[in-house]
């Protein structure tokens, strides 16, 4: 489930960035502050974005960074950072974003059920009424819990 893995700590609200890069570390220092990655878990997301372009940019407003669970992973996590004002991410079809949940996984299994539910999420437009108003991450965590599959 989506809540075993984003958790209320692991979330911050309104977050003032520059640009894409400054958000994935932003999003990765939440998970390094929490002991789920180190340093070079997002310099490799970070890397990603640049050798294979915004390809992490899931849907409208939305990125998921991650990179692989072999560099830097302690243990399975997501965070969420919302963004005061939206970066480009260079996808045309999908920027500006708003919401940067950073994946991190320590297996391949591990992570599909919570991506499932945070897909599900995804496409239900008063989630990201829920994300845009948010006051404090426990608001984004009760939603979660009472909605995810």
């Amino acid at each position: 489930m989506l809540s075993d893995v984003l958790k209320e700590e692991y979330i911050k609200l309104n977050v003032e960035v520059s640009n894409w890069e400054e958000a994935i570390k932003e999003a990765g220092t939440v998970l390094k502050d929490n002991g789920v990655v180190n340093e070079q878990y997002i310099e490799e997301a970070i890397k990603n974005v640049k050798e294979l372009g915004p390809y992490i940019v899931i849907t409208k407003g939305v990125a998921l960074p991650h990179a692989t669970n072999k560099i830097g992973v302690n243990k399975t996590g997501i965070s969420l950072i919302t963004l005061k004002t939206p970066v480009e991410f260079g996808n045309k079809d999908n920027d500006p974003v708003y919401y940067i949940f950073m994946l991190a996984t320590t297996d391949m299994e591990s992570h599909i059920s919570a991506l499932s539910s945070l897909s599900e999420l995804l496409g239900k437009p008063e989630f990201f009424d829920v994300l845009k108003n948010a006051k404090d991450s426990k608001s984004v965590i009760d939603y979660i819990k009472v909605n995810e599959n």
